[in-house]
């Protein structure tokens, strides 16, 4: 039986999570809101740390207004898990926050994670075009 090298390992997202109000607040205000069937999110760069490499990481948010809190635990645990399994589409340099709404309880896992993977290939592509943008500013000598 041949299996990959990593099978048996699980991939984390250790570090990689928003927990600071000031990350949240930051990204909420150098980002645009955009919307898909389940959920909206946002994306926006991090900002520059001198000498550290820019890793993605990803803010969950789950306000009351999903329900109780064991329903907003298991929307959370289940959007963890299909962040998990598709880390590798995290656009690195990025932070990425998903507001879930209430349909996303009772939604189909699998429904749920191609959602997942579709938001992050467009937020790959839209971290695509501000790194091209941001590239051109510097050329051109504007800040």
């Amino acid at each position: 039986m041949n299996l990959p090298e990593n099978a048996g390992r699980r991939q984390t997202l250790k570090g990689a999570r928003l927990r600071k109000h000031s990350d949240f607040q930051r990204a909420y205000a150098a980002a645009r809101k955009r919307q898909s069937a389940s959920m909206s999110w946002f994306l926006a760069a991090q900002p520059q740390a001198v000498g550290a490499a820019a890793a993605s990481r990803f803010g969950l948010t789950a306000g009351k207004v999903l329900g109780k809190a064991h329903e907003r635990n298991r929307i959370k645990r289940r959007m963890r898990e299909a962040l998990r399994r598709h880390a590798d589409l995290l656009p690195r340099g990025f932070d990425l926050i998903l507001h879930p709404r209430r349909a996303v309880l009772t939604l189909e896992f699998a429904k749920l994670e191609a959602e997942i993977v579709r938001i992050l290939e467009e937020a790959n592509t839209e971290a695509g075009r501000g790194a091209v943008r941001a590239e051109e500013k510097r050329l051109a000598g504007r800040p």
